[in-house]
């Protein structure tokens, strides 16, 4: 009994000593194991993180029905420019008022056809009037002073041709008396200082007979020149009477040519100065289009060039006739003469939209201008993967375009023919890549 205790109690003794005692290999192997979860879990938590990071994110949808493709092609490409307008008069009359006056009556209004002596306005200035009334008083007291001078002038010279009459008269005589003494003389029936007498007193009368007759030449050719200054006096006069009678007739306005009246820019009692633009006439039958051409476009664009203008009612053939240097909120204006015949309905400022022709590129590869294509760029676009029917989806390509028209842009590269892509606006897409096309 006591041996078997003994025993009892040596075999607790080893199993106790037996837990005590130091297992460093296991503790070793636990750490390794830990050590190796712990790295296995991060590989895995990182893995999974590059994965998720390395996802493609869902392809937004489109409608093909709301979506607006086109194939590209290869061929000429016509480059045109396009802007809107108005129909306006090839040529504007503008009517100023000749002096100051003031608007007494107003006959009728824009819009009314008019004939080139047709009063629109008639103006009133009180001395204007009185300085023609003085100017016509002038004139008549002038023309008066003429008429009188060359009356007298005419009296001296008949009185003078009369004297000179005379003295032709007398020398005559003397002249008959000289030959017939002198016959007597060689007669011997007249003494030789009679004869002498008479030859003397006839060459006295001849000298007297050719002054006489110089002076009725020498003041007949001046009767012009004494007259001249009265008449000059009178041309004087004239003219200032004239030039203020045609200033009076002018204050009854009228358009000098036939035409429509387009603008009336005073009131009946307004006064105006001398200068102010009082009406604006135009012929309706002949106007051109001013389009507005984004500044942009319109440094290509030469005089000469092919041009249609669209009135809604019609499309008229024309060219460019002129360019405005000027650039105004962006735009430059272009003026296009018509070439052929007004629509019914065509009237100055109709509303119109025309396109220039700049020129024709010969096998350029092109494509419909997309929505965001501006010329000489690079643009994304989403391109299908096979014909607009069958095709699945679109991937954005990056795009060179070159010269661009209204409808058509040139690809420089990016695309090919045959390739389709979607013109319209995919802003709403642009942070995706590739879109699905239902």
């Amino acid at each position: 009994m006591a041996a078997t205790s003994q025993r009892a109690t040596s075999s607790t003794r080893f199993e106790v000593f037996d837990m005590d005692i130091a297992r460093p290999d296991e503790k070793r192997k636990k750490r390794i194991r830990r050590t190796i979860y712990i790295s296995v879990g991060l590989v895995v938590v990182v893995g999974i993180g590059l994965g998720l990071s390395r996802l493609t994110p869902a392809a937004p949808s489109v409608d093909k029905e709301t979506a607006f493709p086109d194939t590209v092609k290869r061929g000429s490409m016509l480059r045109d420019v396009r802007g809107l307008g108005t129909l306006v008069p090839e040529t504007i009359w503008t009517v100023p008022a000749a002096t100051d006056g003031r608007i007494e009556k107003r006959y009728l209004l824009p819009g009314t056809p008019v004939k080139a002596d047709t009063v629109i306005l008639d103006m009133s200035n009180p001395t204007l009037e009185q300085q023609t009334l003085d100017a016509e008083y002038q004139l008549k007291g002038a023309q008066a002073t003429l008429e009188q001078t060359k009356a007298t002038l005419q009296n001296q010279l008949m009185d003078k041709r009369t004297t000179a009459a005379s003295i032709s008269s007398q020398y005559r005589t003397a002249e008959m008396q000289k030959e017939s003494n002198e016959a007597l003389g060689q007669a011997g029936l007249k003494d030789a200082l009679s004869v002498k007498t008479s030859e003397v007193q006839a060459e006295e009368l001849e000298k007297q007979n050719d002054l006489a007759q110089k002076e009725v030449a020498t003041f007949e050719a001046s009767i012009g020149a004494q007259t001249a200054v009265a008449q000059a006096t009178v041309d004087q006069k004239q003219a200032l009477y004239n030039l203020n009678k045609a200033q009076l007739d002018r204050l009854h306005i009228k358009p000098g040519v036939d035409g429509v009246l387009q603008e009336l820019d005073v009131d009946v009692g307004q006064q105006v100065p001398a200068g102010t633009v009082l009406l604006k006439v135009a012929q309706p039958t002949q106007l051109k289009a001013a389009l507005q051409i984004a500044e942009t476009q319109a440094k290509d664009i030469l005089i000469g060039q092919k041009a249609s203008i669209d009135t809604h009612n019609g499309v008229i053939p024309g060219h460019v006739i002129r360019i405005d240097p000027a650039v105004l909120n962006g735009t430059r204006t272009v003026d296009v003469k018509l070439d052929g015949a007004l629509p019914p309905g065509a009237v100055p400022q109709l509303s119109v939209e025309g396109t220039i022709e700049i020129e024709r590129l010969t096998d350029v590869l092109y494509v419909g201008r997309p929505v965001h294509g501006d010329e000489n760029s690079t643009v994304g676009l989403f391109k299908a993967d096979g014909p607009w029917t069958d095709a699945k989806e679109a991937k954005r390509v990056q795009v060179q375009l070159g010269k661009a028209s209204v409808n058509y842009v040139q690809v420089l590269s990016g695309l090919n023919v045959g390739d389709t892509v979607i013109l319209s606006d995919m802003s709403a897409e642009d942070n995706y890549d590739r879109v699905e096309l239902k």
